[in-house]
């Protein structure tokens, strides 16, 4: 199995910027995909982004171009950098690990998950 833990939510001003960690420990960690996810009460999962094990990233037009994930492999760490941020942003951030060999976009195809961080943007 895998354990999650993030870290690095908080507040932030509007149009700031914002690094959330992302630890793994377990197993394996350098052949999953690592995504990342945000939640606001009341909607659904939303998808915000992913890397995969050739360090290939993607991210859903809806995210706007302001955000980046990166993973080093020695430290069993996902990182999710966000910046210009915006009130709509605001929710809970969980990273979540998967084993397909492909580019997963549903929180289905996701095994394991941390219990999240809150992220809060002022406007």
């Amino acid at each position: 199995q895998v354990h999650l833990v993030e870290s690095g939510g908080g507040l932030v001003q509007a149009g700031g910027s914002l690094r959330l960690s992302c630890l793994a420990s377990g197993r394996t960690f350098s052949s999953d995909v690592m995504g990342w996810f945000r939640q606001v009460p009341g909607k659904e999962r939303e998808f915000v982004g992913l890397i995969n094990s050739d360090y290939a990233t993607y991210f859903p037009r809806s995210m706007g171009g302001r955000f980046a994930i990166s993973r080093d492999n020695a430290k069993n760490t996902v990182y999710l950098e966000m910046s210009d941020l915006k009130a709509d942003d605001t929710g809970v951030y969980y990273c979540a690990s998967s084993s397909s060999a492909s580019m997963p976009v549903k929180e289905h195809e996701y095994n394991f998950w941390g219990q999240g961080t809150q992220v809060t943007v002022s406007s």
